[in-house]
């Protein structure tokens, strides 16, 4: 099985990779809020034993002896793997169901922070703050992206970012973003269809992977709690190397090891007979074409 080349170093390079750890920001009854790594899923998906925050939780609440079926863990949302930040989740049904029935008027404020690599043409650098509301769409492979005005078959959802320049660096910018709708990828797709691809975001063409972790983290956490109605905020800052690194300019930026085409991550492994005839019979895209185009026009042309 074929394994992402990001994901490869991450498994070298990566201290804690596979064991993750989470940090236990406030719990009371019916609510816990928690500080999630970067590299960890917020919950499982068909198929995968990957560790994840919820399952992580209800470890952590089986070793204290306070779980039962009526206080463990409930998603309420979530956060993509490689994004870092603050999460909220229930301890029983009920609270699930009324935070996700009033998510949108029971938080008061969502904030991100990120790292983003300058556009190549600085004629099209964005505003020192503004809003991004191109509608998203998601290719073969389930990531989003903004569909380019010839692509009018692609199905489209509403997506609405609103950011703010924190500082702007000669090679990077460090943005603060929050979100009207929260849409898979939706900043990393409408940053990227802005010539803001995230630092070492591999899916979205970054060349640069500074903190050998995708640049987002989800800062900011304000809300009326589900219960007694009491307003609480929770941050939890990002690496101040973010600041500083945008501050400097990376003025010798290393090509991400999953764009070095001398790295040994890129070069093809052997196939068998048999799987040189399965990969022919299996619809992919002809080699020719697919060296030309980039992660998310593949999966576009898959998903037809």
């Amino acid at each position: 099985m074929n394994v992402k080349a990001s994901t490869q170093y991450k498994r070298e390079h990566k201290a804690d990779y596979g064991k993750e750890k989470i940090e236990i920001l406030y719990e009371d009854k019916d609510i816990v809020i928690i500080n999630k790594p970067t590299g960890m899923l917020s919950v499982p998906y068909p198929g995968s034993k990957a560790r994840t925050a919820l399952s992580v939780l209800e470890k952590i609440y089986r070793s204290k002896g306070a779980y039962s079926q009526n206080h463990r863990p409930y998603i309420v949302h979530r956060l993509d793997r490689d994004t870092s930040g603050v999460m909220m989740f229930a301890l029983n049904e009920s609270v699930q169901k009324k935070v996700m029935a009033e998510w949108h008027t029971m938080v008061t404020e969502r904030l991100y922070h990120a790292v983003a690599e300058n556009p190549r043409d600085k004629s099209k650098q964005l505003a020192e703050s503004g809003t991004i509301d191109e509608p998203l769409a998601q290719n073969a492979y389930h990531v989003g992206y903004v569909p380019q005005e010839e692509d009018d078959h692609a199905k489209t959802v509403k997506a609405i970012t609103h950011y703010k320049i924190i500082e702007r660096g000669k090679t990077h910018t460090l943005f603060e973003l929050s979100l009207d709708t929260g849409k898979k990828n939706q900043i990393r797709a409408h940053l990227a269809s802005k010539g803001y691809p995230l630092a070492g975001d591999e899916n979205y063409r970054a060349k640069t992977d500074p903190f050998h972790r995708l640049a987002l983290h989800a800062r900011t956490l304000a809300f009326k709690h589900p219960v007694t109605g009491t307003l609480m905020r929770f941050e939890s800052p990002e690496s101040k190397e973010w600041l500083e690194y945008v501050k400097k300019g990376d003025l010798h930026p290393a090509t991400a090891i999953w764009n070095d085409k001398s790295s040994p991550y890129n070069k093809r492994h052997p196939q068998g007979d048999g799987e040189k005839k399965a990969a022919q019979n299996a619809g992919r895209i002809p080699k020719k074409v697919s060296s030309k185009m980039d992660f998310i026009s593949r999966g576009k042309m898959l998903s037809k």
